[in-house]
C-alpha cells in the first residue's frame, strides 16, 4: 500500500497542494495534519501512519522537512521504517533506499534541512532583536485600527453611545472601552 503523509507549520496554511501531488503520485491513504514538525511525539497523524504502515508499504512527502525537521529524527524514523521493511519516497528528492548509498544521501540531505530550518530561526530572532530597537515596536498581531481612527471614535463617544460608535466607525464596543479606559489612565497621570 502506499500512503502519504501531508504536513503544514501552522493552521492559517494550506494542505490542499501537497494532497493533490501525493494523490497524483498515487498515494492509496493520505494522513494529513497542521502541526508545527519541530517535534514528532505530538504529530499524532504521522504517528497513527507509523502505527499503520507495515513492510512492503511505501511511505511518500513531497519534500524531507515535511516528514521530519531535526535530523536526528529523520534518521530515526527512516531507521526503524527500513527495519519494517518500508520504502520511503521523498519526492523533491527520491527514493530513499536502504543501503550504504542511500542513507548517507538521506543523512546528508537531512543535516542540510535541519540547516535550513536553523538558519530561517537565526534570521527570524536577528530581525527581531532589530525590530525591537524601533521605538514604534510592538510584538504581536498588528493593530487594527490606527492611532487617529481611535481618537476620532473618542471624539464621537462624547456625543453617541459605545453602540453607534461602533456601527458607525467598525470598532467594536469593547476595544472603544478599552481605549476610554486607557484614555482616562493618562490623564490621571
Amino acid at each position: 500500500m502506499k500512503y502519504g503523509y501531508a504536513r503544514v507549520s501552522t493552521r492559517g496554511q494550506d494542505l490542499k497542494g501537497q494532497v493533490e501531488t501525493l494523490k497524483a503520485e498515487g498515494c492509496d491513504k493520505i494522513f494529513q495534519e497542521k502541526f508545527t514538525g519541530t517535534t514528532k511525539d505530538n504529530r499524532q497523524e504521522f504517528n497513527a501512519l507509523l502505527d499503520v504502515i507495515k513492510e512492503g508499504d511505501t511511505l511518500v512527502v513531497t519534500k524531507l522537512d515535511r516528514f521530519a525537521r531535526s535530523s536526528k529524527d529523520a534518521l530515526e524514523v527512516i531507521s526503524d521504517l527500513f527495519e519494517k521493511g518500508v520504502k520511503v519516497h521523498v519526492l523533491n528528492m527520491g527514493i530513499v533506499e536502504d543501503t550504504p548509498t542511500g542513507r548517507l544521501i538521506f543523512t546528508i540531505m537531512s543535516a542540510f534541512a535541519q540547516f535550513e530550518r536553523d538558519l530561517i530561526v537565526e534570521r527570524t530572532q536577528e530581525g527581531k532583536e532589530i525590530a525591537k530597537q524601533r521605538e514604534d515596536f510592538r510584538e504581536g498581531r498588528p493593530r487594527k485600527y490606527n492611532k487617529k481612527q481611535i481618537e476620532h471614535a473618542l471624539t464621537l463617544l462624547e456625543t453617541h453611545s459605545y453602540t453607534q460608535v461602533a456601527e458607525m466607525t467598525g470598532i467594536s464596543k469593547s476595544t472603544l472601552i478599552r481605549a476610554k479606559q486607557k484614555e482616562k489612565a493618562k490623564a490621571k497621570n
